[in-house]
């Protein structure tokens, strides 16, 4: 199925009673097989879990990975005139570039784990609104950098991994998470690109301003996502939602990323139910953003680059869970005596 239209952001969260859910037969049959394979019940852990996580979105005992397909957004945010943020906004731009001239980590781990990559600029000529302010975008704004995401999910992929660019953003990314999940502003925040003490310091003032400007909407996380968030973050969600349509599973990177799609997790926890996070960012926002949206990551390796590289990490990892879930042998087949 495709993604239905959606003229408002708040019809967002009634896609939830209408798109596809996990094929539980197919899950039991993945589990099914797996009890089979020679080895112990249970001894490959989290691979096993993984392959009928796999098999349950795909809709199949067997599920593969054909085409991985990796969608990296890049975005520039007018907080960054309240001083959030060590790099000029001009280094968005500048790492597209690299990335288009494969030059970036992403480039290289999409490569080596068999990832389609694209990179898409959102108007970084044009950057969102300081959100202390007011709106950092418009209803018209965040819908248009929705579908842009929406659009560019291959509803032939397997599998999506989802990743960002942009200069500011891990303030924003602190914002979305504070703003849906509460809390202490501070326990959201962290360096981002390299920020140091006074630098994180201005990241909570600003936060905490812009809550307190948008208090009104903070119980409507579709609307936050247009108060504080930017067009990267707006595009991750309408590419989730593209994923969910066409039973595709996601990979989602590190925190900002995750801050992301949280903001549909808010509006309504199923949407995310086909959403795997890649690795928990050293970025000290993420374990709490995962503890609030109840997810596990596949890997733990102290990266926060962004870029989408701790999910295209993770992908490895699944592939090696579906080449054990498709490839092994059942103790039939092997001519092994079974339990």
């Amino acid at each position: 199925m495709s993604l239905p239209p959606i003229a408002a952001l708040a019809d967002i969260p009634a896609l939830a009673d209408t798109l596809p859910v996990e094929d539980r037969a197919a899950a039991d049959a993945a589990r099914a097989r797996q009890n089979s394979l020679t080895k112990p019940p249970g001894s490959l852990g989290r691979l096993e879990q993984l392959a009928e996580f796999m098999a349950a979105w795909r809709g199949t005992a067997r599920p593969e990975i054909w085409r991985a397909q990796a969608l990296v957004f890049a975005g520039n945010h007018g907080i960054c005139a309240q001083g959030v943020n060590p790099y000029p906004q001009e280094v968005t731009a500048q790492m597209v570039a690299n990335f288009e001239r494969g030059g970036a980590a992403i480039n290289q781990l999409c490569a080596v784990n068999g990832a389609d990559l694209t990179v898409i600029a959102l108007e970084l000529g044009r950057p969102t609104a300081d959100f202390t302010e007011g709106p950092a975008m418009s209803e018209t704004d965040c819908l248009d950098a929705f579908w842009q995401g929406a659009s560019a999910v291959d509803d032939g992929a397997d599998v999506l991994i989802l990743g960002e660019m942009g200069i500011g953003n891990s303030t924003v990314a602190a914002a979305l998470a504070s703003a849906c999940f509460g809390g202490p502003v501070a326990e959201w925040v962290g360096p981002g690109t390299g920020s140091d003490k006074a630098g994180i310091n201005r990241k909570v003032d600003a936060i905490e301003r812009g809550l307190k400007r948008h208090d009104a909407i903070l119980g409507n996380p579709m609307a936050v996502l247009a108060a504080l968030g930017g067009r990267e973050q707006a595009a991750i969600c309408g590419a989730v939602l593209a994923a969910r349509a066409a039973r595709i599973p996601v990979i989602l990177d590190g925190f900002i990323c995750t801050a992301a799609a949280a903001v549909l997790y808010a509006a309504d926890k199923r949407l995310l139910d086909h959403c795997l996070v890649g690795h928990v960012s050293a970025e000290p926002g993420h374990r709490k953003l995962l503890a609030a949206i109840h997810k596990r990551p596949v890997l733990e390796f102290d990266m926060r680059l962004g870029e989408g590289s701790g999910a295209a990490l993770a992908l490895g990892i699944l592939r090696a869970a579906l080449a054990c879930h498709n490839g092994m042998a059942t103790f039939g087949e092997a001519g092994v005596s079974g339990a």
